[in-house]
């Protein structure tokens, strides 16, 4: 739902005045009376027949004033109508009549006649209102009590709202009583021909709801009433009738004012600017403020309105701390946005910055020689302090404070006081400003950095050639260590240089967890292992035989080796093909890059191509070794795990480590092995193992 912001309306005429309209909910019409009266709003309209004038009994209630105020009715949140509320001024008029008998012969009141000069008074107050073409006229019923009926006094009055009305309409209002004691008060308003602006957010627009009588021609501008400096127009635009404007809310400043006039020769033109206090406007201030240097040692603080900061100049260090104020040369003053203001320098530094900050915190803070003069520096800057009589100090600015020189603090500048003194005396420091009361000195650090660094590097070349000492009394020792790294360095290069295939029947879910646990544990010894459970994707795409095509082709072309696992599906699969070639591998699943692939591996074997390119590998439990097809059999066998050692010493070619590595390796493969084969064996309906069963599945 929106949220109401504010409800302004811009009275436009010969005397233009801003008015701040009250906003009332609801249609219902509704009376109130001031404190000590009731009263009651009669339910509809009543004819209006004022009657003849008639004499008063006695005290009455009358009304003696009329007053007027205009509201907005409202029945959405941005649905309003203008509205006129009426405030009617109430008195007791008369007086009640002494009987002649009693003040002559001095006869005791009766009872009777004393009881209604105690009683409160009640009055029917009618109250009718003419705006063309709305006639309208209502009842209300209002008493006061006894005690507050003093003959020719005020005794408060009664509030009706409301009654709409249109922009620049004219009304007529009338009140009386019923019966009418006296002549009918009447009052007769011109109402601004004015229009209604609503300003509701939602969400990150605002809304400007501008209510325009359809006859009506008027100007609306929106424009950053800067000062000091003439107003920034920013947004302009002819309006005839009611308009909804909307704007984004970065786009609300401070100063975003409003102005409203006739288009009409000589119109008077109003303005207001409600975005003041907002404090999203503040917030997008802060952000459109911008820091700019100009050169030569000028700089200038660009915002469409102006800002209450202060500004200051600092030193920053580049250990990332905070930038110290400066109280000379620049002590702290109001900012004065949009112009150009200089800094009373005599020479620049990458370190001088410039604060921009309010009383709470700092706002904006910009270093901005850092392109000019490069990135910030390990300079020291010196504060030299002028007394009388020519008396001189000086203090290095630290985070801690201003440090004298020639003090005992546990400091940088205080334990290279001496030093520093002596590069100011010499003309080694930069000097930044120079004043009656002082001037500033920034002293490079680098020549004592360096020093710093000296000492450590020594102490690098000592600790190095303790180290070689110690290298030629444990010679022998180092050179087989030296050895073994370099063999281990030289096997693990030649490993990750060696690329392996992987093709198997996907039999199973329980066979492929198998494949899968032998892929990942090749994958750590490392060798660069391809196979069809991890390029899913790829496979799907491309194809099980173009992506077997390619993958061959780029494990061969990097000497690689393609490891062909047989399994009791696999070997009736080549069995299949070479009882008959002309098989379609697809009939095997989308994924099976074995069956794809039987139709290239085959002429390798047929034609000699085989060995040093291909590998077979069986599991011990799962196969028996006279299972492997003959033709297969060119190439070396492997069972595994078994023969993991020779198999691993295979597949990393002439690198191989030693053989107390490779059986290493061997073990390490094979603990990798065992739950995923002691799950494939355990699997129920699997009907694995070396029996007859799988002697008649090949």
């Amino acid at each position: 739902m929106p949220v109401p912001w504010f409800f302004l309306s811009l009275a436009l005429g010969r005397n233009p005045v801003v008015l701040s309209l009250e906003r009332v909910v609801g249609p219902q019409d509704t009376a109130r009376c001031s404190p000590g009266l009731s009263c009651h709003l009669w339910d509809g309209d009543v004819l209006c027949l004022p009657g003849s004038l008639v004499s008063a009994p006695g005290p009455v209630l009358v009304p003696t004033g009329l007053q007027t105020e205009l509201v907005l009715r409202c029945y959405k949140d941005t649905n309003c109508d203008l509205c006129v509320r009426v405030d009617i001024h109430l008195a007791v008029h008369g007086y009640w009549e002494e009987p002649e008998d009693e003040e002559e012969f001095g006869i005791a009141e009766d009872p009777a006649i004393e009881e209604p000069r105690n009683a409160s008074l009640q009055a029917h107050v009618v109250l009718s209102f003419q705006a063309y073409p709305t006639a309208r006229c209502v009842l209300l019923e209002v008493q006061v009590p006894a005690a507050l009926v003093q003959p020719g006094q005020s005794v408060g009055s009664v509030v009706f709202e409301c009654f709409e009305a249109a922009l620049g309409a004219e009304v007529r209002i009338w009140s009386y009583t019923q019966p009418r004691y006296q002549k009918e008060l009447n009052l007769t308003q011109q109402l601004p021909a004015l229009p209604v602006l609503n300003v509701s957010a939602h969400g990150n627009d605002v809304h400007l709801v501008v209510d325009i009588p359809e006859d009506q021609r008027f100007g609306l501008s929106l424009y950053w009433n800067q000062v000091p400096g003439p107003a920034k127009p920013w947004w302009h635009r002819n309006l005839t009738g009611p308009q909804t404007i909307t704007l984004n809310h970065t786009d609300l400043v401070p100063c975003l004012c409003i102005q409203v006039w006739r288009l009409e020769p000589d119109s008077v033109r109003t303005s207001i600017c409600p975005f003041r206090e907002d404090p999203r406007a503040h917030r997008n201030l802060w952000r459109a403020a911008q820091l700019q240097l100009l050169p030569p040692r000028a700089w200038r603080l660009d915002a469409p309105c102006s800002l209450p900061a202060e500004a200051t100049l600092c030193w920053q260090a580049p250990d990332g701390g905070p930038c110290q104020p400066l109280v000379p040369p620049l002590p702290r003053e109001n900012v004065t946005v949009n112009k150009a203001l200089e800094f009373p320098l005599l020479k620049g530094h990458p370190n001088i910055c410039v604060q921009v900050s309010t009383w709470e915190k700092q706002e904006l803070q910009e270093c901005l020689w850092a392109d000019s003069l490069g990135p910030l520096k390990d300079d020291m800057l010196l504060v030299e302090t002028r007394g009388p009589q020519d008396n001189r100090s000086l203090c290095a600015l630290e985070p801690s404070g201003c440090t004298p020189l020639l003090s005992r603090a546990s400091t940088r500048a205080a334990r290279l006081g001496g030093p520093l003194l002596q590069d100011v005396q010499s003309g080694q420091c930069l000097q930044l400003w120079d004043g009656d009361l002082g001037a500033l000195w920034a002293c490079p650090m680098e020549k004592y950095i360096h020093r710093r660094w000296a000492l450590v590097w020594m102490a690098c070349l000592l600790l190095a050639a303790v180290l070689f000492l110690l290298l030629l009394l444990k010679k022998n020792h180092v050179k087989g260590w030296l050895r073994l790294l370099k063999e281990d360095v030289r096997a693990g290069a030649a490993a990750r240089s060696r690329a392996a295939l992987l093709l198997y029947s996907a039999d199973d879910a329980g066979f492929e967890r198998l494949v899968g646990a032998l892929a990942s544990a090749l994958f750590q010894l490392p060798l660069r292992v391809a196979v069809d459970l991890w390029s899913r994707r790829e496979l799907s795409a491309q194809g099980p035989l173009a992506w077997f095509h390619a993958q061959r082709r780029q494990t061969l072309q990097e000497g690689g080796v393609v490891v062909l696992l047989f399994s009791p599906g696999a070997v009736a699969l080549c069995r299949e093909w070479l009882q008959d070639a002309t098989s379609a591998p697809g009939a095997h699943g989308p994924h099976d890059a074995f069956a794809a692939s039987l139709s290239c591996l085959l002429p390798d074997f047929l034609q000699g191509r085989a060995p040093g390119r291909y590998v077979g590998a069986y599991f011990d439990r799962l196969l028996s070794p006279d299972a492997v097809p003959a033709l297969f059999r060119s190439v070396p066998v492997f069972s595994l795990p078994s023969q993991l050692p020779e198999f691993l010493g295979t597949l990393q070619g002439p690198a191989a480590p030693h053989p107390w590595r490779l059986a290493e390796r061997a073990e390490q493969v094979s603990r990798a092995l065992q739950p995923a084969l002691d799950s494939c064996f355990r699997a129920p309906g699997t009907g694995r193992g070396m029996g007859p069963e799988a002697e008649d599945r090949t």
